[in-house]
């Protein structure tokens, strides 16, 4: 069963961030393009033709994301969509994180 394929748990606080090697491993399995930034969260920016492209991919992550109980930040804007995902609660990584990364990265692959 690949990240994708697990369910984000909701975190209610006090847990750990995760270790700096589970961080790298997990980073490992995900698809090109994600990195952490400056801030420790997980990013990747998806690039598309056109605006119309940016929104609709980042309303299917939206709606993974309220399924899933676990909200991204979307930064659209012409031709791509970034998606920053952290964990709020403890202002650092979960598994959960990596599941939506690898979530969006479905969405993207998929067709439409």
């Amino acid at each position: 069963m690949g990240l994708a394929d697990q369910q984000c748990v909701p975190c209610r606080g006090g847990v750990l961030p995760l270790p700096r090697e589970r961080i790298k491993a997990l980073l490992g399995e995900l698809g090109s393009g994600w990195a952490l930034n400056a801030a420790g969260h997980l990013l990747r920016s998806y690039e598309f033709r056109d605006f119309a492209g940016a929104i609709e991919f980042a309303n299917r992550v939206g709606a993974i994301a309220e399924q899933q109980g676990h909200h991204p930040d979307l930064h659209v804007g012409w031709g791509r969509c970034g998606v920053e995902i952290w964990t709020h609660k403890i202002d650092g990584l979960t598994d959960s994180d990596f599941y939506l990364a690898a979530k969006a990265d479905r969405a993207f692959t998929e067709p439409r």
